[in-house]
């Protein structure tokens, strides 16, 4: 493998790095809010997360390139496979590499956690090569925003829950509802910018599905769920009232849903980075409102 590492660093996206652990920091919030929490599995399922991210990445990288989706059109950041920075064969052993990593991290909680990990941890990799790879690619399909829901917001805040109290709490089911509608909202504004090169070479995302207005209330929507979720628990009692802190990032909320209804093309690229950002300083604020409660 290639030792410049600049061409690596792009391939990895380390701006789009906080979906992964924004969902494990909500996890081990909510394992701490019940007595439960254990730093060692704590933080291998947040090196496995950020491992796996980094594997989707890659993949995506490898498997638009193979199949053409990538092109000289495109306006999203630099893809190192297609703009021919790091050969295709070293971005494959790089994603195997980093999966093979991901899974040293699996061994070790299966044995904190027993073998769930192991279907938890395979379908997460199945379920990352097959978001752009294989003869049905999720991603062109129109199914990508319910992988990551999935993935990124019930598999990823319920699994770091479980790997530190071998159970699950209906509070830690329904604190991955939001995660997962907000890490769906990055994969839109991604999916947004890239409508005009995605229609051109037939991959059907759900941004070209719904078109560029439709896949705007689509975000708006993911944002105003994702919001309503810790208001609603706060009032039904299953989270203490400190948990409407993500609240006061509503307004940063507005400003990007506001920016997207004119924003086009390369110019999305920073809309991608400050919702990712918009992700983290919610889990941010969402662990704080669950731990304040301790001190108390």
């Amino acid at each position: 493998m290639s030792m410049n590492m600049k061409p690596w660093l792009l391939a990895i996206r380390p701006r789009t790095l906080p979906a992964s652990a924004s969902p494990v920091l909500v996890g081990t919030a909510a394992a701490a809010a019940d007595q439960s929490m254990r730093l060692l599995p704590a933080l291998a399922a947040l090196i496995g997360a950020i491992l796996l991210q980094i594997g989707v990445n890659l993949a995506n990288d490898y498997f638009d390139h193979l199949k053409g989706v990538d092109t000289a059109e495109r306006v999203g950041p630099v893809r190192v496979t297609q703009s021919g920075l790091i050969p295709p064969s070293e971005v494959l052993k790089g994603m195997i590499l980093i999966f093979v990593l991901a899974m040293t991290a699996g061994i070790y909680l299966v044995s904190e956690a027993g073998w769930i990990v192991v279907l938890i941890g395979g379908a997460s990799i199945l379920a990352a090569l097959l978001y752009s790879g294989g003869p049905f690619p999720l991603a062109s399909h129109g199914l990508g925003d319910v992988f990551v829901f999935i993935f990124f917001g019930p598999v990823a805040v319920c699994g770091t829950y479980y790997v530190q109290s071998l159970r699950l709490s209906l509070s830690c089911v329904l604190l991955s509802i939001p995660l997962g509608l907000l890490i769906a909202s990055i994969l839109v504004v991604n999916n947004l910018r890239d409508i005009p090169t995605d229609l051109k070479v037939g991959k059907r995302t759900l941004a070209v599905i719904l078109g560029a207005r439709g896949a705007r209330v689509e975000f708006a929507l993911l944002l105003i769920l994702a919001y309503a979720a810790p208001v609603l628990m706060a009032a039904s009692g299953i989270l203490p009232v400190w948990a409407l802190l993500p609240l006061l990032s509503v307004p940063r909320a507005v400003m990007l849903a506001r920016s997207l209804r004119v924003l086009t093309g390369s110019s999305l690229n920073e809309s991608l980075a400050d919702t990712a950002k918009l992700t983290l300083i919610f889990s941010l604020l969402l662990c704080l409102g669950l731990l304040i409660p301790l001190a108390s």
